[in-house]
């Protein structure tokens, strides 16, 4: 992977980042993404073409519009740069492959569902859709391309995926966590599934250690009581990214450390 390909990745991700602040605010509003342009919330005017570049606006601007001064929030150029991250550290991973667009369409649907789901505590299925058909073009040219030797393994995991949060929705009646990441769930098992089954099973797992980490944290601190609801959605997309970027030496060295390697 040379440096000029895992820059362009990068500025992809800063390009793809900046439109994934206006799916954030305007899909949980049920709004167009194409019309109107992007305004300022607080005097409506619109903004400047110039003053819509990824991260540097916002420092230009020193983080407030060009018209009333109202604070613009830290977290848009944030999203942006997490979502540039995500997309170099895909590039470095998987290189200019198939598979690579696969991990690129999870990583930006899986930012927008991230934030979602902390704003308004759901995962719009219109989003989760989209990730899936996205990603199963791109792995279905690849089985063009190279052979369906991955199919079985993503299409176990995506069912064991699917099994889990199915049964856990069931058994607790909703209660334990939402249609939206039941509905996510088989998504991302069968994109990690297609690495193999110790990506597949190190997110799975890494989703559930992750909320039970955090969750122990918030109790602690007087954040949340016992009882509060806290979203899954950031905690099932967090254990995927584990899983997808290092599950393959995470689960061989588990089983070196059992002997079972």
């Amino acid at each position: 992977m040379t440096p000029a390909l895992l820059t362009a990745y990068a500025v992809l991700g800063l390009l793809v980042g900046s439109f994934l602040n206006v799916v954030i605010y305007r899909v949980p509003a049920g709004l167009s993404l194409v019309a109107p342009g992007s305004a300022c919330p607080a005097c409506a005017h619109p903004v400047r073409p110039r003053d819509n570049l990824p991260v540097v606006s916002w420092l230009v601007l020193h983080g407030r519009c060009r018209d009333c001064a109202a604070p613009i929030a830290a977290r848009y150029p944030l999203v942006e740069l997490a979502t540039a991250l995500l997309f170099l550290v895909v590039g470095w991973r998987f290189g200019s492959t198939l598979y690579a667009v696969a991990a690129l369409v999870v990583a930006a649907a899986g930012v927008a569902l991230f934030m979602i789901d902390l704003d308004h505590r759901r995962l719009p299925f219109a989003i989760t859709g989209a990730m899936a058909v996205g990603t199963v073009l791109a792995l279905a040219i690849d089985v063009v391309r190279h052979g369906p030797d991955p199919v079985p393994t993503a299409l176990l995991s995506a069912g064991l995926w699917l099994a889990i949060y199915g049964g856990i929705w069931l058994a607790t009646g909703g209660r334990g966590m939402g249609l939206g990441d039941v509905a996510l769930a088989p998504v991302l098992g069968l994109v990690l599934g297609w690495l193999g089954w110790g990506p597949a099973l190190v997110g799975l797992g890494a989703g559930f250690v992750i909320g039970a980490v955090v969750g122990v944290v918030l109790l602690l601190s007087g954040r949340a009581r016992a009882g509060s609801k806290v979203p899954h959605g950031p905690f099932l997309l967090s254990g995927a990214a584990l899983g997808m970027l290092a599950g393959a030496p995470l689960a061989s060295a588990y089983l070196r450390l059992v002997g079972l390697d």
